[in-house]
C-alpha cells in the first residue's frame, strides 16, 4: 500500500511541523502503508523569507528526529519526507528517505524554483535511485519534474518507482482539466511505463493557495489512488519491468537514442 498524505506546515514552525509529520507516520505504520511519502518543506513551509529563516528552521541530517523517525518504522515500511537541510550555514531543498534501519537516501534538489535561488543552494548530485525493502525508487522534488529528462533518466536506472515530495502553488486552468504539474507526471509514468507518487501539500501560506494536485499515478500514466480530504492511498506495483507496454514494444529497449541525441547534450544534429 502507497499512501501521500497532503499536510499543511506552519511557516518556520520546525517543533509544530515535525509533531504533524509524526503524526502521519504513526498512523501509515497503523494502516500498513508500506509507502509514505510527505511534501516538499514539510518542516518548514514554503514561502521562506531568507536563507537566515530557512537554516534557523532547518535540520542537520544526523539530527535525531530521523533516528526517532525510523525507529517507528516497520522494517518493510518506507517514508520519503520534504525537509530544510542544513549543512554549516548552507541551506538545502532537500528529502530524506527513511527505512526502519534509518536514513537510507539523501537528495538536494538540483532544480530550484524561483526564489528557492535566494534560499537553497543547488544540489550537484544527480537525483538517486535508491535500494529499499521496496525496490528500487527513484526521487525528484517538484520542479525536476518539470525537466523529462529526470524522471526518465531515473527509469533508465533501474527505478520502479519514482517519488515527487512537491509544494505546487495554485495555478488557473480550464473547468474539468487536471492541473499542469499532474498531467506531467502522468506523461512521465506513462513514457517509462513506471508508477509515479506525487505528494502536494495544502492549507494557505503567506497568502497564497496550493494546487493540493496529491496524485498516486500507475504505470499505465492513470490516476490509480483513493483520496480521503487531504490522504491519497493506493496499491501499486513496483515495475521491475519497467518500459513494458505492449507483447512487442518497450519504451526503454525501444530506444534509438543516437536519433535524438541533442535532446540530452544541446548539440545541433
Amino acid at each position: 500500500m502507497v499512501r501521500a498524505v497532503e499536510l499543511a506546515p506552519i511557516l518556520g514552525d520546525l517543533s509544530g511541523n515535525i509533531g504533524r509529520i509524526t503524526e502521519a507516520i504513526a498512523q501509515a505504520v497503523s494502516d500498513g502503508v508500506q509507502l509514505l511519502v510527505l511534501p516538499e518543506l514539510a518542516t518548514t513551509g514554503y514561502y521562506l523569507v531568507s536563507r537566515e529563516a530557512a537554516l534557523a528552521a532547518s535540520l542537520r541530517t544526523d539530527a535525531p528526529q530521523f533516528t526517532r523517525w525510523a525507529a517507528m518504522l516497520a522494517p518493510d515500511t518506507v517514508v520519503v519526507v520534504g525537509f530544510a537541510e542544513r549543512r554549516g550555514d548552507i541551506a538545502y531543498n532537500s528529502a530524506a528517505v527513511l527505512s526502519s534501519g534509518g536514513l537510507l537516501a539523501l537528495y538536494r534538489k538540483v532544480h530550484l524554483w524561483d526564489e528557492e535561488k535566494s534560499i537553497f543552494a543547488a544540489g550537484d548530485e544527480t537525483q538517486p535511485v535508491v535500494e529499499t525493502p521496496l525496490g528500487r525508487i527513484g526521487v525528484l522534488i517538484c520542479y525536476d519534474l518539470e525537466f523529462p529528462e529526470v524522471p526518465r533518466s531515473l527509469a533508465l536506472r533501474g527505478a520502479e518507482l519514482l517519488v515527487v515530495p512537491t509544494n505546487w502553488p495554485l495555478l488557473a486552468r480550464p473547468e474539468g482539466e487536471h492541473p499542469p504539474e499532474v498531467i506531467q507526471a502522468m506523461a512521465a509514468a506513462r513514457a517509462s511505463a513506471i508508477p509515479v507518487v506525487c505528494c502536494d501539500r495544502c492549507g494557505i501560506e503567506a497568502g497564497k493557495l496550493w494546487t493540493e494536485g496529491t496524485t498516486i499515478i500507475g504505470s499505465d500514466g492513470w490516476a490509480a489512488g483513493v483520496r480521503n480530504s487531504h490522504v491519497v492511498t493506493a496499491t501499486v506495483t513496483l515495475n521491475a519491468g519497467a518500459g513494458q507496454i505492449g507483447p512487442r514494444n518497450h519504451v526503454i529497449a525501444d530506444r534509438r537514442p543516437n536519433h535524438y541525441a541533442a535532446l540530452v547534450t544541446g548539440d545541433e544534429q
